[in-house]
């Protein structure tokens, strides 16, 4: 067998194999977060008044929500403090946009 061909092979071995290692590293390292507890932080928009209760449109689902102090309008914008079971905690957001 020629000595170049084992060369190249082992070569092409080691550089496949420290590829796929860095991108099984890379892929632990981003983890994705999904449920309840990525939402903690995010804006949503009012569906219906919270009074203080009430609902929110936040990822495309509608959630009971429960606002921390005051009112906020249909179309306003809340940030989602804490969620417990099926109700988001939140609170008014100053700025008035969504993130």
């Amino acid at each position: 067998m020629d000595i170049w061909l084992i060369v190249v092979i082992v070569t092409i071995s080691v550089f496949l194999l420290v590829f796929v290692v860095e991108r099984i590293i890379a892929a632990h390292k981003n983890q994705v977060s999904t449920g309840r507890e990525d939402l903690i932080g995010k804006s949503a928009v009012v569906r219906k008044r919270l009074n203080p209760e009430g609902t929110v449109f936040v990822e495309g689902e509608i959630w009971l929500a429960k606002i921390e102090s005051g009112t906020a309008e249909p179309g306003e914008y809340v940030i989602i403090k804490k969620s417990d079971g099926l109700k988001l905690y939140v609170s008014n957001n100053n700025n008035q946009g969504g993130n």
